[in-house]
């Protein structure tokens, strides 16, 4: 598959992962409806819609049939990224006023409806992810929902991208070894990309040995794409990302250029993608769009 291709696969794919999305938010009605919506104003302000498209290409992958199953955990799993996002801009966090080249919610709706946004978000996610039980038909598909709910849950918590924020947060103002980079990157970021590729194992009905290269190929792409994050924060424009630049300066945060450097950073975002990609390889999926669409992740310019 050449760039061109993939890149108008990647698009259409896109738009119809985002229009799939919109059908499982709530109307825009009743007394609390500006919740409602702040949700829409919030999901829909741009986004590569990447971890929905991760899972339902390892879905694919997977030889995966049913996709009614699938669909709710897209949305679900973009609903909890974009809560994550919500709250990571208010003025407590990044205090950051624009993402993706848009205001932020808290900036648009207030403080206090773009907390409400967040949480709203996240509770509605795992609405919409129980949707897929209506959709089962047999015992298997039934254990296979609650495989995938229970690793949603897990991924998104304490123990996956919750955690990774705390830590996150704590280490700010603060000089940090490797190691709590490391831990903070495997959770933050991994941890969604995890869930991405696994949930989407899951549903397709995939062997844990296949489950699990799947969600060791998820942990170290997150890696790289946080490195990766870090090394456009300084060398990238406002421009290009749609975000200010500098923000872990600003927030006094230390990360793995900080540590290692930018040509040392650069070299192990490779070295994980490279892993990540050879893992799929393993797996019978060279040149498939996933592999692809690893590589567009460490070459991208926002």
């Amino acid at each position: 598959m050449t760039k061109e291709v993939f890149g108008e696969q990647l698009k259409k794919k896109s738009e119809e992962i985002e229009q799939m999305i919109l059908l499982y938010l709530p109307k825009v009605e009743g007394f609390q409806k500006k919740i409602m919506d702040a949700m829409h104003y919030s999901l829909t302000a741009g986004g590569k819609r990447l971890r929905p498209l991760m899972m339902q290409e390892s879905f694919f992958l997977c030889n995966g049939k049913k996709r009614e199953l699938l669909e709710p955990f897209m949305a679900a799993l973009e609903m909890i990224h974009t809560y994550s996002l919500v709250h990571d801009d208010l003025p407590a966090m990044d205090n950051d006023e624009y993402r993706r080249g848009k205001k932020t919610t808290h900036i648009v709706y207030g403080e206090d409806i773009a907390i409400l946004t967040g949480d709203a978000l996240l509770n509605f996610a795992f609405e919409t992810a129980q949707k897929s039980f209506s959709f089962c038909e047999t015992l298997e598909e039934y254990k296979q929902v609650a495989e995938a709910m229970k690793i949603l849950a897990k991924k998104a918590g304490i123990y996956g991208m919750l955690g990774g924020q705390v830590v996150d947060v704590e280490a700010s103002g603060k000089e940090i070894p490797l190691s709590y980079i490391e831990f903070i990157y495997q959770l933050k970021t991994s941890a969604l990309l995890e869930a991405a590729l696994l949930i989407g194992a899951i549903l397709a009905g995939a062997d844990k040995e296949r489950q699990e290269k799947l969600e060791k190929a998820g942990t170290l792409i997150g890696f790289a794409f946080q490195i990766k994050d870090d090394i456009l924060d300084i060398s990238s424009t406002s421009e290009e990302l749609g975000k200010p630049i500098h923000s872990d300066e600003k927030n006094q945060k230390t990360t793995y250029v900080t540590l290692k450097g930018l040509e040392q950073a650069e070299a192990v975002v490779k070295e994980l993608s490279e892993q990540a990609i050879l893992i799929m390889e393993e797996m019978g999926f060279k040149d498939s769009f996933l592999c692809m669409l690893f590589q567009s992740l460490i070459d991208r310019r926002k």
